[in-house]
């Protein structure tokens, strides 16, 4: 049976919708405005800029980066035409690395004094300390139950969602 949203669900719900369209359009648009490169590309050098010799396997990269490894790939490959990473599959080690060379850690540190920025500007300039506390813990709590809602299946493709005495629900039968 459907528990439908209450007025404040719907409400939160809508401004949750807003927010995760809005925000990355626009970082996206600043991003590539200051340094002709996408918020995600940007995220990727950046997280492979902080990694000890600016490498990392591609699936713990993807993690950090909150991607699947099929749009990891196609970035990376972006990046490597670009001459930002290269991929290194040496043996002994499992999976392939990415590796951030010289011109791409050159990028990251040209686009970075933007991306803060453009954080500042359209995030924490309108928050105050205790606003941005709450975000933090909103935000930690959203992530441990999306990863709770897929480990059970729901949002995941092929997968049916556990009703409350961990059967898997029957979809509703079509006459």
């Amino acid at each position: 049976m459907t528990t439908w949203l209450n007025t404040i669900e719907q409400r939160a719900w809508q401004m949750l919708v807003a927010l995760t369209t809005k925000l990355p359009a626009a970082m996206d648009t600043q991003m590539q405005n200051e340094s002709g490169v996408t918020h995600f590309e940007y995220l990727v050098m950046a997280v492979l800029a902080e990694q000890p010799g600016h490498r990392l396997q591609l699936s713990d990269l993807a993690q950090k980066a909150n991607a699947s490894l099929s749009r990891l790939s196609h970035v990376i490959t972006k990046l490597e035409r670009l001459g930002w990473v290269v991929r290194d599959a040496q043996t002994g080690r499992r999976g392939a690395q990415a590796v951030l060379t010289n011109l791409g850690l050159e990028r990251v540190q040209q686009a970075t004094p933007g991306y803060q920025e453009a954080v500042r500007g359209l995030v924490f300039d309108g928050l105050d300390p205790q606003q941005t506390e709450q975000l933090v813990e909103l935000g930690e709590a959203l992530i441990a139950q999306i990863d709770s809602g897929l480990a059970r299946g729901i949002g995941r493709a092929g997968g049916r969602p556990d009703d409350d005495k961990g059967r898997p629900t029957r979809a509703p039968r079509r006459r």
